[in-house]
């Protein structure tokens, strides 16, 4: 089974515009129009800056992200809430295995829908993530 790109979709250029996907033998690339050369990013290298980037928005708040999702799951016990923690501070093993499983076509959608987006610059490096619940610079909130 070849693997996919696990941001497909969610990818963006510099200059907004969408990344495409394509495979160099079985490897799956990001490729960005770079003037008009197509640069080929091998998905991995950049799926996983997103995911160290996750990490360290996840680091320290285990304990209040494992009760705010029990709550959300009505099931705000004192287990659910230690399996919640536990999965979160071994979240290296999750995203290894996500990177072998992928996200769903449909998971990918919602995602993109909510307003998650990934910004690389022309060498694959992430220039920014944007997430759904993040506080724009520019919304000031007056009208």
């Amino acid at each position: 089974m070849p693997r996919q790109p696990l941001f497909a979709g969610l990818v963006f250029d510099e200059f907004d515009r969408p990344v495409e996907v394509a495979y160099v033998g079985d490897e799956p690339c990001y490729v960005i129009d770079d003037a008009g050369f197509r640069r080929h990013i091998p998905s991995e290298q950049v799926d996983r800056q997103v995911l160290d980037e996750m990490r360290t928005l996840l680091k320290g708040n285990e304990g209040l992200i494992s009760e705010q999702t029990a709550k959300m799951l009505g099931q705000d016990d004192i287990f659910t809430r230690a399996m919640l923690e536990n999965q979160l501070k071994h979240i290296d093993t999750q995203f290894e295995a996500l990177l072998e499983t992928g996200i769903p076509e449909e998971g990918r959608a919602y995602m993109g829908m909510m307003g998650f987006k990934i910004i690389i610059n022309v060498h694959g490096e992430l220039v920014r993530l944007e997430q759904p619940g993040a506080i724009a610079d520019d919304d000031s909130g007056d009208e």
